[in-house]
C-alpha cells in the first residue's frame, strides 16, 4: 500500500469530518478485512467514541451558526487526528517516517478544515438552512468516497483530495466578502447590542 498519499487522503478527510474518518477506517479493519490499519482505530471503545460523536457533528454541522461554533472548536481537534492517523499508518506501514507521516497528516487536515470553516461561514450568510444540510451531506459524502477510495486506489484518493483542497481554497477567494459578512454577523449575535454612552450635555442653564 502506497503510504504517502494515504496519509495524504486521511489528512484532507479528517480536517473536515475526523471522526467519520475514525469511524470508517476501523469499521474497514475490524470487519472488512482491509490490510494496513491501525489496531488501535479498531479498537471497541475508539470505535464508540467515534460514533457518538460523529453522530454529535451530523446534527450541529447542519444547523446554520453552530456549524461554525463546532468548526471553532473542532480546530484543535481536527488536526491533531490527523497527525495521529498520519503517525498510526506511517508506523504500521513501516516504509514512512513517522514524523513525516504526522506532518503530512495534521498540516493537511488543517489545511481542509481551514477551507471547511471559511466555506461554511459564506454558507451561514443566506437565510434558510437548506443550504447548510445539502453542504453537510455532501461534505459527509466526499469524505466517505475519499476514505474508501484510498484503500485500493491511495494515488487516486490522494488526486481528488488534491482538487477538492484546491477548489475549496478558490472557492473562499470568491466568498471572501460573504465569509466577512458572515464574521460579523456572528461578532454581532454574541456580543450583545452596544452599551449605551454617557446622555449628551447640553447648555447649562441661564442663572436666574
Amino acid at each position: 500500500m502506497d503510504v504517502l498519499p494515504l496519509v495524504f487522503s486521511t489528512g484532507w478527510a479528517s480536517g473536515v469530518n475526523a471522526y467519520l474518518v475514525v469511524l470508517l477506517a476501523g469499521l474497514l479493519g475490524r470487519y472488512g478485512g482491509v490490510e494496513g490499519i491501525p489496531p488501535a482505530l479498531e479498537r471497541t471503545d475508539v470505535l464508540v467514541v467515534a460514533a457518538v460523536l460523529f453522530a454529535v457533528e451530523f446534527v450541529a454541522d447542519k444547523i446554520p451558526y453552530l456549524d461554525s461554533a463546532w468548526d471553532a472548536v473542532s480546530t484543535f481537534v481536527r488536526p491533531v487526528v490527523g497527525a495521529a492517523l498520519g503517525i498510526l499508518i506511517a508506523g504500521e506501514s513501516g516504509d514512512l517516517n513517522e514524523v513525516v507521516g504526522g506532518l503530512v497528516g495534521g498540516g493537511t487536515a488543517l489545511a481542509s478544515h481551514s477551507v471547511k470553516a471559511g466555506f461554511r461561514l459564506g454558507v451561514n450568510t443566506s437565510p434558510e438552512p437548506v443550504s447548510n444540510i445539502g453542504t453537510s451531506v455532501v461534505e459527509d459524502g466526499l469524505v466517505a468516497t475519499v476514505v474508501l477510495l484510498a484503500i485500493d486506489h491511495p494515488w487516486l484518493a490522494a488526486g481528488v483530495a488534491a482538487v477538492l483542497l484546491v477548489s475549496g481554497g478558490v472557492l473562499i477567494v470568491l466568498l471572501w466578502r460573504k465569509i466577512r459578512q458572515a464574521i460579523r454577523a456572528v461578532r454581532a449575535r454574541f456580543s450583545g447590542p452596544p452599551a449605551a454612552g454617557p446622555p449628551a450635555s447640553g447648555p447649562a442653564p441661564p442663572v436666574a
